[in-house]
């Protein structure tokens, strides 16, 4: 007679996550941390806004936001960054889809217009670099530039090819950008318009402008002789 093996108790389950999970789980805190405090940032100001504000909107501590962010100027750095990177990202998916460049320009002028409804993006905005210090300042600077060096290049293709009225690319690529920057300043999620819209119309017009198409005068019949 053959007896059974002992079977082998199940072992009881870890109370700890794997690596992996434990990170995919820091990752969306961190991110929590960022988007409550640009959130505050853009409600309050920068400079009225503290970690100890940060941390009673999350319902922690705030020894507990110093797991995830190293202070307030890490915090700013990597609002305005994520928001920069967003941009750049977006811009170089159109570029590298191709086509006419005032196509292109159309794409990236809505997918700016966009980001800056958003809470990184209205950081970029209202606040800006400038309350960081110097060499923090630089690398957002670097990718602003590169931003802008993408609207130029596309003005400049585009009036090479003939679809944009000649224009100084330089001072055409402040306008643009420094309009649709301004969008981040007074959209507000409860007002009239989605982004969606103020990104169709505020393409309408930075394009076409606000001036009526003068109406072709009718031709009459013609005189006789």
């Amino acid at each position: 007679m053959t007896t059974s093996p002992p079977r082998r108790k199940a072992a009881p389950a870890s109370p700890w996550t794997k690596p992996g999970a434990r990170a995919l789980q820091r990752e969306s805190k961190r991110q929590a941390v960022l988007q409550t405090a640009a959130k505050l940032f853009n409600e309050r100001g920068y400079h009225a806004t503290s970690l100890d504000d940060i941390a009673e909107r999350l319902h922690v501590t705030k020894p507990t936001l110093y797991y995830y962010v190293k202070s307030k100027d890490d915090i700013l750095l990597e609002c305005v960054r994520t928001a920069l990177e967003m941009m750049r990202g977006e811009i170089d998916a159109v570029r590298a889809a191709g086509g006419r460049a005032l196509d292109q320009l159309v794409a990236c002028m809505r997918s700016y217009a966009n980001v800056v409804t958003q809470e990184f993006g209205k950081c970029v905005i209202r606040i800006g670099e400038d309350p960081l210090p110097a060499p923090r300042r630089k690398e957002l600077r670097r990718l602003k530039a590169g931003i802008d060096g993408q609207f130029r290049h596309l003005l400049a293709q585009g009036i090479a090819e003939g679809s944009i009225a000649p224009c100084d690319p330089k001072l055409a690529a402040f306008l643009l950008a420094g309009a649709l920057s301004w969008v981040g300043r007074w959209y507000r999620e409860d007002g009239e318009f989605t982004p969606e819209q103020i990104a169709d119309q505020a393409v309408a017009l930075l394009l076409g402008g606000v001036l009526a198409k003068p109406i072709p005068a009718k031709k009459g019949p013609a005189k006789r002789s």
